[in-house]
């Protein structure tokens, strides 16, 4: 790696950075050297090429720990996003347009807000499929990368993302499920809480009763 940054003086670092990452096999001992600039990663490539560490080099055997995945719930949209990922990333593209074959046309213009979509976010009924979209979006991203989780878990709408990435529920059933929860949503009255409870049908269905 030195070597190859010494005989190209006019590399890219960001680009050699990105190479390193996207395109070379994942081995099990690793090194991760941080710099400011050529001269510094120059010498901190030293560092870690002589077997020794120091302050922005690191280096051990990869996959000691395990990877965990947790999916956001609502609250978390904007618009535009995923516009950046969408445009530089094939994979995140093409991850994106299949999720949003089986969503209302509505969901995609909401996302990279197209005209005629403006404040679609704001509403349940297309913030959560939105979210839903680019979630998937990015876990296919971050495995192509080689980023393979052992454990997926979500919040809300991210629930769904978690069941789909798992293998749990297909693309399509997962759409069908996450459009129709923002339907229902959106049409439940403004000013309502949430609450989870610790209980069965045959407890909560007299409580629910009695309070109409």
């Amino acid at each position: 790696m030195r070597s190859f940054v010494v005989e190209r003086p006019d590399v890219g670092l960001v680009d050699v950075a990105f190479s390193l990452m996207a395109g070379r096999a994942v081995h099990g001992d690793r090194a991760v050297v941080v710099a400011s600039g050529r001269e510094e990663l120059l010498d901190r490539l030293a560092v870690v090429a002589g077997g020794e560490s120091g302050a922005g080099c690191v280096s051990g055997v990869a996959g000691r720990g395990r990877v965990a995945v947790v999916f956001t719930g609502q609250g978390s949209q904007r618009v535009g996003m995923g516009r950046e990922l969408y445009g530089r990333f094939p994979v995140f593209a093409a991850a994106f347009d299949e999720v949003c074959e089986f969503l209302d046309p509505v969901v995609r213009a909401a996302v990279f807000g197209e005209e005629g979509a403006g404040g679609c976010l704001d509403s349940t009924e297309f913030a959560q499929p939105a979210l839903f979209a680019v979630e998937v979006a990015l876990f296919r991203l971050f495995g192509s990368w080689g980023v393979v989780p052992d454990f997926v878990t979500g919040h809300s709408v991210g629930e769904i993302a978690a069941a789909h990435v798992s293998g749990v529920l297909s693309l399509a059933d997962a759409c069908v499920l996450v459009t129709a929860r923002g339907r229902l949503m959106q049409g439940l009255a403004p000013g309502g809480v949430m609450v989870a409870v610790a209980a069965g049908e045959d407890v909560v269905a007299p409580v629910v009763a009695e309070r109409g």
